[in-house]
């Protein structure tokens, strides 16, 4: 659950209505998939330019990733 925490705490920092913020954990024997849902006010800082904010956060979950030994994968609910 390491990985919820820091998702948690990145998203977090970004958004302003923290309290809606829900991630939803989904593991196979081959990933773990996180499921993020921000409100929609928020959503145009998640997906900043072309989804560049997205694209780093999973970037931090790789490295996350490497520590743990599984696979980690972000998908964004809109």
């Amino acid at each position: 659950m390491k990985e919820v925490e820091f998702l948690k705490f990145v998203i977090e920092s970004i958004v302003t209505h923290k309290n809606d913020i829900e991630i939803e954990r989904k593991e196979d024997e081959f990933w773990i998939l996180l499921t993020l849902k921000v409100n929609k006010e928020d959503m145009p800082y998640v997906i900043w330019k072309g989804w560049n904010i997205v694209t780093s956060v999973r970037s931090l979950l790789r490295v996350l990733w490497l520590k743990l030994g599984y696979k980690i994968n972000l998908k964004v609910l809109d």
